[in-house]
C-alpha cells in the first residue's frame, strides 16, 4: 500500500473551469478540485469576489485563476475559455453552477424576468459547455457536471421560471450524454436538496421566507441536519474523478434523504 506521501491527487495535471465559483457551493466547487490537483478557473459575474477565491486557493499551494464572465454572454465566455487555454491548455472538467434565482409568483412573472434566468441558468450551460467541448472531444476524455435544483423534481412554488431553467438542465445532461458517451466524455447532474449557502441566509434573513423556514426545512429532511455547500462539492469531485468513466447521465441527488416526489 503507498503512503500517504507517495498518494497520486486523482485530478493532477486537469483543467477545470468551475462557473459560478466565487462563493456558496462554487467556491467549494473550486476548493475541492484544487485540492484533488485540477487547475481551478474560476468564471463568476462577480470579477472581485472570482478573484479573491483564487488568490486563497493559491495561497493554499493550489492553482487557480479567477475571470470575470457573465455566462449569458458568449463573447465573455469565449474571452475567458481563451485565457485559461493560454495559461494551463485544455479543458477537460467542466462544472455548470453559474445560476440566479428569484422567488416570484407566476402571474407576477415578467418576460424580462423570465428571459434573464433563462439565459443564465440554461442557455449560459449551453453556452459553456460549447465553448469547452472542443478541448474535450481532441483530447477524447471529459467530464461536464451540471447542478441543478432539487426544485426542478418536486417543483418550488413561486419559483416557476427557476424550477423550469433546472429541469431543462437535467433534460440537457441526460441527451448529451448519450451524444457524447463515445467520445470519452462523460455528462452528470447534482440537483442540490436544502443546503445552507450565503444566498439562502440572506433571503431567510429578509423575512421572504415563513418563520422558522430553516427549523422546518431540518426536521423535514431524514438526516437531520442542513446540507452544506462541501457536500455538493464532493459528488461533483466524484464526477469529475476517473473513478466515474462509466458514469455518465446520471442524476446524484444530495439532499439528506428527501426523496424527490
Amino acid at each position: 500500500m503507498s503512503s500517504p506521501a507517495e498518494y497520486v491527487r486523482p485530478l493532477e495535471g486537469k483543467v477545470a473551469v468551475v462557473t459560478g465559483g466565487a462563493s456558496g457551493i462554487g467556491l467549494a466547487i473550486s476548493q475541492r478540485l484544487a485540492r484533488d490537483g485540477a487547475k481551478v478557473a474560476i468564471f463568476d459575474l462577480n470579477v472581485e469576489g472570482a478573484e479573491k477565491a483564487a488568490a486563497e486557493i493559491e495561497a493554499s499551494g493550489a492553482k487557480a485563476l479567477g475571470c470575470g464572465v457573465d455566462v449569458a454572454s458568449r463573447d465573455q465566455l469565449e474571452a475567458g475559455v481563451a485565457t485559461v487555454r493560454s495559461t494551463w491548455g485544455p479543458i477537460s472538467i467542466l462544472v455548470n453552477n453559474a445560476g440566479i434565482e428569484g422567488i416570484v409568483p407566476f402571474a407576477d412573472t415578467d418576460i424580462e424576468f423570465w428571459d434573464r434566468i433563462f439565459a443564465v441558468n440554461i442557455t449560459g450551460t449551453f453556452h459553456c459547455t460549447q465553448v469547452v467541448l472542443p478541448d474535450m472531444v481532441e483530447a477524447g476524455w471529459g467530464r461536464i457536471i451540471n447542478v441543478s435544483s432539487s426544485s426542478a423534481q418536486r417543483g418550488a412554488k413561486n419559483m416557476v421560471a427557476y424550477a423550469s431553467t433546472k429541469g431543462a438542465m437535467i433534460s440537457f445532461t441526460r441527451s448529451l450524454a448519450l451524444e457524447l458517451g463515445g467520445q470519452g466524455i462523460t455528462v452528470n447532474n447534482v440537483p442540490p436538496g436544502f443546503i445552507e449557502t450565503p444566498m439562502l441566509r440572506a433571503t431567510v434573513d429578509s423575512g421572504r421566507f415563513p418563520e422558522n423556514f430553516m427549523e422546518t426545512q431540518i426536521a423535514q429532511t431524514p438526516v437531520g441536519r442542513s446540507g452544506q455547500p462541501e457536500d455538493i462539492a464532493a459528488a461533483v469531485a466524484f464526477f469529475a474523478s476517473p473513478d466515474a468513466g462509466y458514469i455518465t447521465g446520471q442524476t446524484l441527488g444530495v439532499n439528506g434523504g428527501r426523496i424527490p416526489s
